[in-house]
Order: C-alpha cells, then sequence, then structure tokens
C-alpha cells in the first residue's frame, strides 16, 4: 500500500532542479537592477530639458513597462522553484501516520464496551462533575 521512503530521492530532487533555481534567482536580481540603466538610457533618449518630463518619459516607455513584466516573470519562477525546492524534503514528513478516518475504520462499532469503561458508567458522582 505505502512505499517505502527514500530520502534520497528528495536529496537528488535538490540537487537536480539547484541550477534552476539558481539561474531564476540571478534572472530576478539582474532584471531588479536593469531598471536603473534602462531608465537612465531612456532619460538620456529623450528631447525634454526638465528631469520630472524625462523621468516620467522614462517610466511610461514601453520598453520600460515590458521590462517591469520581465521581472514579474522573473520572480514568478524563482519563487515557484524555491518552493518546490523546499517541499523536496518534507513530501513524507507531512503525510500522517495516524488519521482519524483510517482509526476509525479499524474499530469494530459492535464490540462490547470494555469492562473499566462499564465499571466507569456506574460510578456516583461524588462532586460538581453531575450533569
Amino acid at each position: 500500500m505505502n512505499e517505502p521512503y527514500d530520502p534520497s530521492k528528495a536529496v537528488q530532487y535538490i540537487l537536480d532542479n539547484a541550477s534552476k533555481f539558481a539561474a531564476a534567482k540571478s534572472d530576478r536580481v539582474y532584471l531588479e537592477e536593469f531598471p536603473k540603466s534602462k531608465k537612465a538610457m531612456l532619460m538620456a533618449a529623450c528631447g525634454e530639458k526638465t528631469t520630472v518630463a524625462r523621468e516620467q518619459y522614462a517610466y511610461a516607455h514601453p520598453e520600460y513597462v515590458q521590462l517591469l513584466e520581465g521581472l514579474r516573470v522573473a520572480v514568478e519562477a524563482e519563487e515557484t522553484m524555491k518552493w518546490k525546492l523546499a517541499a523536496a524534503p518534507l513530501s513524507k514528513v507531512v503525510k500522517r501516520k495516524y488519521c482519524a478516518a483510517g482509526l476509525n475504520a479499524q474499530c469494530n462499532l459492535k464490540a462490547p464496551m470494555p469492562s473499566d469503561l462499564v465499571s466507569w458508567e456506574d460510578v456516583a458522582p461524588v462532586g460538581s462533575e453531575a450533569f
């Protein structure tokens, strides 16, 4: 029913995917830093004189907006890989050894009540436990 847990599989998954995570993170870091350079290039290409107008031009430029979209995609890829790698060793830890449904399935609901529990039913209340 349950296959034996092989911890080496989780370790191998992490080793196999570590380079993908590293690439995703390097893409994200690059795309976090590159907008500064792109903004400077776009501001320099703008024909306006004031800094505010040139900055507005740069932030509204389609190339800058596209760069931000790339950053969004890179962060998503990095976070997905990060959580897949974090979940790999936990896959068997999270699985419960016992669950209520499994324990209830093992019970014989028609079995007589054990004698020690029957005797508890017959004990007279001695304090404030009476209902």
